[in-house]
């Protein structure tokens, strides 16, 4: 069902081939279970992760995924390249139908979510969602307070006719920067960075919302969200 929602006669008579119409019987029959309690209402939404049986046959029982991986620079976020290694290159066959929430670009690293729950993935990428990216960015040249200050104001990109949203830099060092986006554009911390004619010669991405990258996760390295990570993403 990927991640569309359907009503509970519609799945039922396109799995097992009954008339929608004699489904209210199978259900008046406590014939169906919907996440193991018997369904009562033939128009019920259900979606890919509902549990359904059917005279004890199970129609789907598809489970959620979400996963962390520690992304290394030269590996591409996306499902298939026919020049680079892909992230989901470092996780099939293991998890062969999830895809990536929120990319980073060939040479970036760090934090990057995978998951089959498309819901769960939009709601952390979409721009309304405002929800924090942190990020870990080393320049070539020294910065000044100056950064800080334009990167707060937003910058106005022509190509697209965009201002992006306020964003929050943090000083860590002379060339290096802790760069907080509520939004993810192209290329956008690099663009930002252009502004001042300072190239970004690493970009390592820290945290998503309140989840940081395990630290204990090498390069290449993924492992599943606890449930605890994966409702303090759902906040």
């Amino acid at each position: 069902m990927e991640s569309k929602k359907a009503r509970l006669d519609r799945f039922i008579s396109i799995k097992t081939g009954i008339n929608r119409r004699d489904v209210k019987q199978l259900l008046a029959q406590k014939r169906v279970f919907i996440n193991g309690q018997p369904a009562t209402t033939a128009n019920q939404v259900i979606d890919q992760f509902t549990q359904i049986e059917c005279d004890g046959k199970s129609l789907q029982n598809n489970k959620p995924i979400y996963i962390m991986m520690n992304k290394p620079v030269g590996v591409i976020s996306a499902t298939k390249d026919d020049q680079h290694k892909t992230v989901l290159d470092l996780l099939q066959p293991l998890y062969p139908n999830v895809h990536i929430a929120g990319r980073l670009d060939l040479n970036s690293s760090g934090l990057l979510l995978l998951t089959n729950h498309g819901e769960w993935s939009r709601n952390l990428t979409s721009p309304n969602k405002k929800v924090n990216k942190v990020y870990k960015v080393t320049l070539e040249k020294p910065l000044t307070k100056e950064y800080a200050e334009v990167f707060a104001k937003g910058m106005f990109f022509p190509y697209e006719n965009i201002t992006t949203l306020p964003a929050q830099l943090e000083i860590i060092s002379e060339h290096v920067a802790e760069v907080t986006l509520k939004e993810g554009r192209y290329h956008q911390i690099k663009r930002m960075f252009g502004r001042f004619r300072n190239p970004v010669l690493k970009l390592h991405r820290v945290s998503i919302g309140a989840l940081a990258l395990d630290e204990s996760l090498k390069p290449g390295e993924s492992r599943e969200l606890t449930v605890q990570e994966v409702q303090s993403l759902n906040h």
